[in-house]
């Protein structure tokens, strides 16, 4: 229902689905829908097809190269993305060190990485937690020392999402040994070209590939490359990570994925009926498409009052708690919805007998697999829960 949303704002999604439906390419779109893997160029394309129109970076302002979008264009523009199978846009570059450098970064590197960033010269990506410090960032060991117009860095990142097509990585490293573990950190911009740079591959639990190691021995970086002020990087990481917590509520991806829910649901047959027919799935269906609702509601209050200025505190954390726990219920359903075919790799015996179609197995084995770190990574629950509990108690 669009009924929350002003006649401009209507407007605005109208020019989006009609843009997506005109540009996004199918083939795309096909590999989007059956959830598999996009490779650098899928991703590539669309950020050039994007970047063409202006809405690579929509939230930018336009003195960098976005539209200066506000949250609830922001918001209207991705749900439809979902809706459409567009790839999400790949965050670390548009979403996460863009807004840094815009806030934190000098005239300079402002000037010099923000148009790479858009034409995809550059492509960035996360290196925040390492072995020992995951949910507990401030705890993390790897060390930059200072020697002349340069840092020394050595240590290991890991989960460095997307790594493997990255050119350049943002970290944040120790600057400091004898302190309160948060003002001794610093946040570095590194070419991973440089020598003592070492990506190794993670796999999956479904088998695929989209998380690495990075280890860094005795690796050089100008001292021009540290964002902000040394040793006051935490908050950058603090300013960041609101950034990426507010997106993984994935308002968007659970509508998208609740449809294909219930299209499966009644597509499936037990017992002679539809399975969307009976009465302990609908009503498990009924609650969590309540619960996304409500959620989406939520959310774009919150994004309305951002959007007029208002200041978001916890709220972050919540939509981050609430989505992640919404798109893993949904993922829960389809696993119950496909029975047997849930399994990753059906026996040969089995197949021929599973009722579904190759694609419905494909795709929700996958994500269901797949999904089970959304309610970690950002920071896990439980700390969200932490940050939530703090918040109100000093309210």
């Amino acid at each position: 229902m669009d009924l929350s949303y002003s006649p401009e704002e209507r407007a605005f999604q109208a020019e989006v689905r009609a843009f997506l439906a005109e540009r996004l390419p199918q083939d795309i779109a096909a590999r989007v829908r059956a959830r598999k893997e996009l490779t650098k160029s899928d991703m590539a394309r669309w950020h050039a097809i994007l970047n063409g129109r202006g809405w690579l970076a929509g939230p930018w302002p336009r003195a960098f190269g976005g539209q200066a979008w506000g949250p609830v264009e922001r918001h209207i523009f991705e749900e439809e993305c979902c809706r459409a199978d567009a790839p999400r846009i790949v965050p670390f570059g548009v979403s996460m060190l863009g807004p840094v450098l815009m806030a934190f970064g000098t005239p300079e590197q402002q000037a010099e990485y923000l148009p790479r960033i858009l034409d995809g010269r550059d492509w960035w990506c996360q290196g925040y937690s390492e072995p020992g410090a995951g949910s507990d960032l401030a705890s993390l060991r790897t060390r930059a020392v200072r020697e002349g117009e340069s840092y020394i860095v050595n240590g290991q990142k890991t989960w460095t999402t997307l790594g493997q097509h990255a050119n350049r990585i943002f970290c944040l490293v120790r600057t400091k040994a004898e302190s309160k573990p948060q003002e001794a950190i610093s946040f570095l911009l590194i070419d991973l070209d440089t020598p003592g740079i070492e990506m190794r591959p993670i796999r999956l639990i479904e088998g695929g590939y989209e998380v690495n190691e990075v280890f860094f021995t005795d690796v050089r970086v100008p001292v021009g490359n540290l964002v902000g002020a040394e040793n006051e990087g935490w908050t950058i990481a603090k300013f960041l990570l609101g950034h990426e917590r507010t997106g993984i509520a994935g308002v968007g991806f659970s509508l998208q994925a609740l449809e294909q829910v219930k299209a499966l649901a009644r597509r499936v047959i037990r017992n002679g009926r539809p399975l969307i027919e009976n009465t302990l799935f609908a009503a498990r269906l009924a609650r969590v498409e309540a619960e996304l609702e409500a959620m989406r509601i939520t959310n774009l209050r919150m994004l309305t009052r951002a959007q007029a200025g208002g200041r978001l505190t916890t709220e972050p954390s919540m939509l981050k708690v609430k989505g992640t726990v919404i798109r893993q219920e949904i993922n829960d359903l389809a696993r119950r919805a496909l029975g047997p075919a849930a399994a990753p790799f059906p026996s040969e015996a089995l197949e021929g007998n599973l009722a579904v179609a190759p694609e419905d197995h494909a795709r929700n084995a996958a994500s269901y697999f797949n999904n089970r770190k959304i309610s970690i990574y950002g920071g896990s629950n439980e700390i969200q829960r932490n940050i939530l509990a703090k918040g109100l108690m000093q309210r």
